[in-house]
């Protein structure tokens, strides 16, 4: 169903949504760290095309109170999971997407340089769905053996490079569920 290509950084069978909120990894950068998130917009509203339109910068702040809060900022990531199983890519895997901030891993900082990022769309204390997390652990699985620095010990949430600043993916992520079907 997916396959990546290191060449060209795209996950076929994903849809492609273009970002412009992406830059290219500082040379010689192996990616080395995948991080996954949650985010729902409106917060723990579901569905709609709003998240699509917030990394593409077309996000109508008019449309609900909190965007209003979020207008200013240019984010994105590499690949989104809906609820439904969807995978939407915003970002190809070779260049760095917005998604970490300010962050730090293992003493490293700015962990957008050499990470992947994959959202979720949930929130930190509604269960993810089953599909969801059968999409993450096949996704991982081929970008493992696709970028062989990724590890599963270097697969991380946002709240471990960000502590403090992040809670995502949040209480509601199984963690073991999620790296016990890992090979």
């Amino acid at each position: 169903m997916f396959s990546v290509d290191v060449q060209t950084g795209l996950l076929a069978g994903a849809v492609q949504v273009a970002s412009p909120n992406c830059d290219m990894r500082p040379v010689d950068t192996q990616i080395e760290l995948l991080v996954v998130h949650g985010i729902s917009l409106p917060p723990a509203e579901f569905g709609g095309h709003y998240i699509e339109k917030f990394f593409t910068n077309q996000l109508d702040s008019s449309q609900h109170p909190y965007f209003e809060e979020i207008k200013d900022l240019h984010v994105s990531s590499h690949l989104l999971i809906e609820r439904d199983g969807i995978v939407k890519q915003f970002v190809p895997f070779n260049k760095r997407a917005w998604h970490a901030g300010v962050s730090c891993y293992k003493e490293r900082e700015c962990c957008n340089d050499f990470s992947i990022g994959i959202e979720l769309e949930g929130t930190d204390d509604i269960a993810y769905t089953d599909i969801q997390y059968e999409i993450l652990q096949q996704l991982s699985c081929l970008l493992m053996a696709a970028y062989p620095a990724i590890s599963t010990d270097a697969i991380v949430g946002h709240c471990d490079i960000a502590p403090g600043r992040k809670t995502d993916p949040g209480e509601s992520f199984d963690w073991q569920r999620f790296k016990a079907k890992l090979a």
